[in-house]
Order: C-alpha cells, then structure tokens, then sequence
C-alpha cells in the first residue's frame, strides 16, 4: 500500500543572516528527537533562505523612483516596495486590481517578483534568493556531510494560478531529484498512449509540505518520507515554460 508521511519541523529557530541552515535543521531534529533518512525530501520555505543568505532590504535605504511613485499610487502599494519590485523583476507582464505580475530575474511570473514583508521585523522587505536551485544544493550538501545520507532538498515559495482561486506553494529551487515525470510515450491502463502528461512532482511535493508548514506556524521546514523521486541534481528551472509556449505571456 503506497504511503507517504509529511512531516512538520516544529523546532527551527528565528533564521538570522549567516546562518548555517543544514546546522539548524539538524539541532531542530534533534529537539524533536527526529532522524533524518536517506531518500527524505526536505522541502524548505524561501523566506528562510532569503534570511539566512541576507536577501533582506530595510525599507529606509530605498529611495523611490517616479515610475514606482506613480505605479504605488495606482497599485495601492508602498512605493518603496514597488521600487524593490521592479529592482528585483526583468519586466512587468501585467498590472490590475492592485496587483502587479512581473517576471523575476530567475524567470518566474509571479506577482511583486516574490518580495513581501511578512515573518519579518518590520521596515525590512525580503526578496528572493539569487540562485534557489544553488540553496537548496547547499542544504543538501551540509546534510550529506554531516549525516552521511542523500536527500533531496526543495525550496518554495506561494504563487497564485491561473484559472484558479487560492494560492498553493510551488518549488522555486530543486536539488536531488528530477523536478518533472514525463510520461509521454507510455501507456495508460487500457492501452492508450499518453502523448502530453508531465507531472510537476517538485510543486506537488512543495505543496504538500505547505500542509504543515502554514504561513504563521512558524514551521519553515516539512520532511516528505515514502515519496519515491528520481535521483539526479535537477533544477526548479526545468519548470518554466518557455515564453513561445505560454498562452499567458
């Protein structure tokens, strides 16, 4: 009977900058008398990341422009955020109802590129980390080092969809597994071929984490055991869509 187990880490300190994340993960176990095993994937909230890598802007260093001014006005928002938002994006994609969608750095669509300053000491904004798929390699790393096991790491963050209401955790950075199952060219189970089904099992894995980590728990990390991924270094890139096939670009 297939079964997987999704794990909450309850003991995870406030992360500051410079901290050493896989450290804080162990003594986190530990508290919790939880061991880790090989084959877990860790799925890893990015605002975590973002303060340990120090991708942390205080708002009274961000001196507005006209343009974020102006888009603060129409956009409802703080213009010094606006700022930090269009820093943080390669383009806007669209503007309504007091949202701005843009396209990171990164090349995911999201709405603000991903900056928000929730769980944060107030006058501070968080961004996203500059490369997810490298935090989460790091994190992998540090735990094969210290623990002498392989895991797979998965770094997310909330996006919104379209077609939908509600926002779900999607995978912005992957390391140690393959972030997508291709099944085309295999057979269902009458015998059709299946010709366009890839499952996205990094967001799948990413939002079942969400499910114990909530966003005021103060639960930054879930453990996902049972969960039989594809082994290989992989990358939230291979996510993305290219633009010439995006109904929505």
């Amino acid at each position: 009977m297939p079964r997987i187990e999704v794990i909450g880490l309850e003991e995870m300190p406030d992360v500051r900058p410079g901290d050493n994340l896989d450290e804080l993960i162990i003594r986190a176990c530990r508290k919790e008398d939880f061991v880790i095993q090989g084959g877990d994937v860790l799925v890893v909230a990015q605002k975590i990341i973002s303060k340990a890598e120090n991708r942390l802007i205080k708002a009274s260093t961000v001196e507005p422009s006209g343009f974020a001014l102006d888009l603060g006005e129409s956009s409802n928002k703080d213009a010094k955020m606006v700022e930090v938002i269009l820093g943080e994006s390669k383009r806007i994609v669209r503007m309504a109802h007091d949202i701005i969608i843009t396209q990171t750095k990164h090349g995911f669509v999201c709405a603000n590129s991903g900056v928000d300053h929730s769980n944060l000491r107030k006058g501070f904004f968080s961004t996203l980390p500059l490369d997810p798929d490298k935090s989460a390699y790091r994190i992998r790393v540090g735990l094969k080092k210290r623990l002498n096991i392989d895991v797979a790491v998965v770094i997310t963050d909330t996006f919104g969809r379209p077609w939908r209401l509600g926002q779900v955790d999607i995978a912005i950075g992957v390391s140690g597994l393959s972030p997508i199952i291709d099944y085309k060219g295999k057979r269902d189970q009458y015998g059709s071929p299946l010709t366009v089904t890839e499952m996205a099992v990094a967001d799948e894995l990413a939002s079942a984490g969400e499910l114990v980590k909530g966003k005021s728990s103060r639960v930054p990390v879930a453990i996902i055991r049972g969960y039989r991924y594809d082994k290989r270094e992989g990358s939230a890139k291979e996510l993305i869509r290219e633009p010439a096939k995006d109904l929505f670009l």
